[in-house]
């Protein structure tokens, strides 16, 4: 069943938040991520959130360099704290990226991720994924996204039309994305959606390849 949105700026007063999805969520992702993500180099999440995903990661995949990074500043600074905590050298201080932005602090990556993000977000927020990706993946890269999704012709469950109402109740820019919508998105910056997984609690992983240029 999907849950509600997790919003970091509501978890608590505390610096280190806890987004409860993440522990029930976080094996099946790795299983994804170990088929997808390369051998090494440098990993940046998008809306890092509480952080407590990238930090279990990074102990996961130490021949690769993870930066966190989310636009909101209490989730800076529980990504922090939950860095702090994991302790894995591997692992870089968070920095403030608005995905909607033209330019991104990062000047290169091997691999993208945004766990999710999409859906409590407004479009411009997706577009802004795609052509950051397109500034900072080299081909062949991977852009790994999470979330509910709506597909053509594969039936809705119904907990996700009650989030999709829930969502478009608190935000009308918020709501669950047809997989057509971001995959025409994502070849109008030269990537190709390489494949579909369907994950428990009604959810999907996408996994989106940069395309060669020329």
């Amino acid at each position: 069943m999907t849950e509600g949105p997790w919003i970091a700026a509501e978890a608590g007063p505390e610096d280190r938040r806890h987004a409860p999805a993440t522990l029930r969520n976080r094996d099946a992702i790795l299983a994804v991520l170990r088929e997808v993500l390369p051998p090494q180099g440098l990993v940046l999440e998008i809306a890092s959130g509480s952080g407590e995903h990238v930090a279990w990661f990074a102990g996961q995949f130490h021949r690769l360099v993870w930066q966190p990074s989310d636009p909101d500043e209490a989730a800076l600074r529980s990504i922090a704290s939950w860095s702090a905590e994991a302790g894995h050298v591997n692992l870089r201080p968070p920095v403030r990226i608005d995905a909607a932005a033209a330019d991104w602090p990062v000047e290169a990556a091997d691999a993208l991720l945004c766990i999710n993000m999409i859906h409590i977000s407004p479009w411009t927020a997706t577009e802004g994924l795609f052509a950051g990706a397109a500034r900072l993946l080299p081909a062949g890269a991977p852009l790994y996204i999470y979330g509910p999704f709506v597909q053509a012709d594969v039936p809705t469950a119904p907990s996700n039309l009650a989030f999709d109402e829930s969502l478009k109740a608190r935000d009308p820019a918020w709501g669950l994305r047809a997989v057509e919508d971001v995959s025409a998105l994502a070849a109008g910056h030269g990537f190709a959606l390489d494949r579909i997984v369907p994950m428990p609690a009604n959810n999907l992983s996408l996994v989106y390849r940069r395309a060669a240029q020329g």
